[in-house]
């Protein structure tokens, strides 16, 4: 395929709110399935990408979307972040009638408050790692003197302007260090390091029920080895389709909350993440956390994986029973994202710089803080470039693919990581 897609508007109509690549991804698979897509703008950046699948529309210029959703006669909206909740107009777009691939209410709870879901995990019988709340420096120094262990930081309430962004500590040093110069504006959040056998497990939940997807690996760390920082997106995924839940996330991590789901009414995508502790009861997945959102590294994946993703995505929306047909022949996907100059370290911040394409792509590559010069051509205007995305029968096709395709791309002062499916695959391989 390429970067360019039909921008026919056919039944039914979905509107991305999001910018960048997931604007891109999201809405170009429902697009290539017939869905008429449309983007509402909601951040400062990435306005070109979406450009390329149909109309968009800036928050600087529409202040709510659901005038537009009216005028537009769209069926349902597709969130990027959760914190399309904390808007001005979000009450009127739960009232609006347009369906929401998302939870609302008290199911939002799941990932935005992480003591919340650790909570819930207790009450459901599901492992999670021991965890702690702590509203500023004093008090987590203190915990952590009362349970000399390292932890992984973060902040209490997840949204993508929260205070504090991940941080991974692997020994008891680690952590101390790091809690004398975090932002505590919102507290921290201390949840045990239980290591590095990690992976994910995504599904729908619609009309009461739990419709298992994939099992998906995201390569977190900015470089090749799991080394550097954990990226505040990750550098890389794969995705394998498993709708009978072939590694058991599902059935330890997500079937106890089905009398939950069914309670506050949730109908949307949950992705669990977990880590298969190495200390004692060894081989035992526990939850690191929940999001409720389809991704901007498996969600494209998924979407391609699927026969019938506009009408998967309209019926969840509908919290109505779902059929998810998949195509035989696309088991596997491989995601890889080309960084730029400075990545991972926002405070860094190059020039635009020119993007030159040498060859044709055979996979799909979705471009994020990218736009066109006055002459036409691409220019990387940040630092996530592309993501570029293969499927295929067998895993090693489709990470062979996004290779060849991604060294298609070249901007000065780029890289990705040279190692996706080397390591963390099969889920609980370190």
């Amino acid at each position: 395929m390429t970067m360019i897609h039909s921008k026919k508007a056919q039944n039914p109509t979905l509107m991305v709110l999001g910018v960048g690549s997931f604007a891109h991804s999201i809405g170009g698979a429902l697009a290539d399935a017939g869905a008429g897509m449309s983007t509402y703008l909601t951040r400062n950046y990435g306005h070109f990408p979406p450009t390329l699948i149909g109309p968009t529309y800036s928050s600087s210029v529409f202040p709510s979307p659901v005038p537009l959703l009216r005028e537009r006669k769209i069926a349902a909206v597709i969130p990027q972040s959760i914190d399309w909740a904390l808007q001005p107009w979000a009450d009127e777009l739960v009232a609006s009638g347009a369906g929401i691939f998302s939870p609302t209410g008290e199911a939002m709870r799941i990932e935005r408050e992480r003591d919340f879901a650790r909570q819930l995990c207790a009450r459901c019988k599901i492992a999670f790692p021991k965890s702690f709340v702590a509203a500023n420096r004093l008090a987590a120094e203190a915990m952590l003197a009362k349970h000399p262990r390292p932890f992984v930081i973060k902040n209490p309430l997840c949204s993508p302007t929260s205070p504090v962004h991940t941080i991974l500590c692997e020994t008891v040093a680690d952590t101390r260090a790091w809690l004398r110069h975090v932002n505590y504006a919102e507290g921290v959040f201390l949840q045990e390091y239980l290591g590095r056998a990690e992976a994910g497990h995504i599904a729908l939940v619609s009309g009461g029920e739990i419709y298992s997807l994939v099992t998906n690996q995201e390569y977190k760390y900015a470089f090749n080895g799991n080394l550097g920082v954990v990226a505040g997106a990750p550098l890389g995924g794969l995705v394998e389709r498993d709708e009978n839940d072939k590694y058991g996330l599902a059935r330890a991590l997500l079937h106890p909350l089905r009398p939950w789901f069914r309670e506050v009414n949730y109908h949307g995508p949950v992705q669990v993440t977990a880590i298969k502790a190495a200390s004692p009861p060894p081989g035992k997945w526990h939850v690191i956390e929940y999001n409720i959102r389809i991704g901007v590294t498996s969600g494209p994946m998924i979407l391609r994986m699927l026969k019938n993703p506009a009408e998967v995505v309209l019926r969840t929306t509908r919290n109505e029973k779902l059929s998810p047909e998949f195509n035989d022949s696309l088991n596997f996907g491989c995601s890889l994202t080309l960084a730029g100059y400075g990545y991972p370290f926002t405070q860094v911040r190059g020039p635009q710089l020119p993007l030159v394409v040498e060859g044709k792509f055979d996979c799909d590559v979705w471009w994020n803080e990218v736009a066109r010069g006055a002459d036409g051509r691409l220019l990387a205007t940040g630092q996530r470039i592309a993501d570029v995305i293969a499927l295929a029968p067998q895993l090693d096709e489709a990470i062979a693919r996004a290779y060849a395709n991604i060294r298609k791309i070249r901007v000065v002062g780029s890289y990705y990581r040279t190692d996706v499916g080397q390591s963390l695959w099969p889920p609980g391989n370190v």
